[in-house]
């Protein structure tokens, strides 16, 4: 097992890297010729640039078991095909249950931003010490429940 995380632009990756290395878990941080990353504890792969290379490259790597971090509902959805584990940055665990809704909203916000500016949706909002607090509690709730001590 390790966990891959979706790396571009990720504001989680000290929470995932000092949480795997507690737990002697191998960490793989994926990410563009558009980034540079440094790690003393995490694998790195640079991908090509290109629409979504990460992302597929991402999912050819997951195995089952394997935990993916992603902000990504799509990567998200392929990797629990391949029976993966996966959660977003905000602490929010992607299942097959909540799949389904999440996919729905995303192309209901697709369709909002092409449409006029009245109705476009504004970007997220900033990250919080909350927002990481909650992505950590989660992130260890999700290992325990994979028995991950």
């Amino acid at each position: 097992m390790q966990i891959l995380v979706d790396a571009d632009a990720c504001p989680v990756i000290a929470i995932v890297e000092r949480t795997a290395r507690e737990k002697g878990i191998p960490v793989v941080l994926l990410c563009d010729t558009n980034h540079v990353l440094y790690s003393d504890y995490s694998e790195i792969r640079v991908i090509g640039a290109g629409a979504d290379a990460v992302d597929f490259a991402l999912v050819n790597l997951c195995k089952k078991g394997d935990i993916v971090v992603t902000q990504d509902y799509g990567v998200a959805a392929m990797a629990l095909g391949k029976g993966a584990f996966a959660i977003h940055q905000s602490g929010i665990r992607y299942t097959q249950d909540n799949m389904d809704q999440l996919l729905l909203e995303r192309h209901l916000s697709q369709k909002a931003r092409r449409a006029s500016s009245k109705h476009h949706r504004k970007g997220p909002h900033k990250r919080t010490a909350e927002d990481d607090e909650r992505f950590e509690r989660e992130f260890r709730r999700l290992l325990d429940s994979i028995n991950i001590r």
